[in-house]
């Protein structure tokens, strides 16, 4: 990366964490700034601009479309926005805004595919920092956050089959596992996402398996 391009990461690093440091919900600057070194990590296994990648990752929940009553266009706006502040290439603009308004899961029966080796590279780098040991610790700060119990036995998770149901959904924690985060290892993009993603996947298993032998009394 030119020292020009170093820059204007720099500075928008600086308002990102400005914005969202504090942030309650598992979406918060430490959130950014794990995505952002896996990002950088699966970028140099795989080759991928860097510049692309650090500018997505670092923008990616800049305005989360599910704090926005569903609206997926709030995030792609406000990072263009922010990347026209910081004088950004038009042409890397277009193409950030781009994987910020793919990225995102919408449901397990909606296609989130992204077009460019670098978007693919962003949104498992966002996927693994949803699994896993961290991804257990963000899902009850977020279930916490929207007021959610924790496991409800007469409550089955749903396998959405459009933003919409996915967005509407109040299920229990527990039910996010199940309604996504089991999902992410098979929908990995990248090789080295897809080998990270083994290890964190297996822990999740085991924590199921110990949440629900506790929820029984079994030990």
């Amino acid at each position: 990366m030119d020292p020009e391009q170093q820059k204007i990461t720099e500075k928008i690093a600086g308002a990102v964490e400005q914005k969202l440091a504090g942030e309650g919900s598992g979406h918060d600057w430490w959130h950014i700034v794990r995505v952002w070194n896996m990002a950088k990590h699966i970028a140099k296994c795989e080759g991928a601009n860097f510049f692309v990648v650090e500018l997505a990752a670092l923008l990616h929940d800049i305005e989360d479309w599910k704090f926005h009553a569903g609206d997926d266009t709030v995030g792609p706006k406000m990072a263009r926005e922010i990347l026209e502040k910081y004088l950004a290439p038009a042409e890397t603009i277009d193409h950030v805004c781009d994987i910020i308004a793919r990225m995102s899961f919408k449901g397990a029966g909606v296609k989130t595919e992204l077009k460019t080796l670098e978007g693919k590279v962003v949104q498992d780098a966002d996927r693994l920092d949803a699994i896993g040991a961290i991804g257990v610790a963000r899902t009850f700060a977020y279930g916490g956050h929207k007021n959610r119990s924790i496991y409800d036995p007469n409550k089955k998770p749903a396998m959405h089959q459009s933003k919409e149901e996915y967005f509407e959904s109040e299920s229990p924690t527990i039910n996010h596992f199940y309604e996504k985060l089991l999902l992410l290892k098979d929908r990995m993009n990248t090789k080295t996402a897809q080998e990270l993603a083994e290890g964190r996947h297996r822990f999740m298993e085991e924590y199921l398996a110990r949440f629900f032998q506790e929820w029984d009394g079994k030990i």
